[in-house]
């Protein structure tokens, strides 16, 4: 009769860390998919680094000066609450910029300025990588 491993012995051998980075390339991927929908040519830059973290807000701004969040239209006024909100909850709360190549600078610096005055440190503004 064959012998069987007791419940505990049979977990000893699952490793998780695969399934966390999976669950992390799930959520990036998502955040992704979901600003996607809003379209802005981003700047192109030499080096561009994934920003993408759990828990990241993503904030465009389109050619038109439009403000989304995540991919939700919003007001400055809106935009300023509703971070508000994920700061309390996070305090490490990281947000990209993501904005149009052809965006109005005083708009991009007016959501530069607000996202400060909340004091969130964790920003990154999203580019293009030029390719060789």
């Amino acid at each position: 009769m064959a012998e069987t491993k007791g419940t505990n012995e049979l977990y000893d051998d699952i490793n998780i860390t695969p399934m966390l980075d999976l669950a992390y390339v799930l959520l990036v991927t998502f955040i992704i998919l979901t600003t996607a929908a809003v379209q802005v040519r981003s700047p192109v830059t030499q080096a561009a680094d994934n920003l993408g973290k759990p828990q990241t807000r993503a904030v465009t701004i389109t050619q038109d000066g439009a403000v989304y969040l995540d991919a939700y239209p919003v007001s400055l006024d809106q935009l300023r609450a509703t971070l508000a909100q994920y700061k309390a909850a996070n305090p490490n709360l990281p947000v990209v910029l993501k904005a149009d190549a052809a965006a109005q600078y005083q708009k991009v610096m007016e959501v530069l300025d607000l996202i400060k005055g909340l004091d969130i440190t964790e920003i990154g503004l999203v580019t293009k990588r030029v390719t060789p």
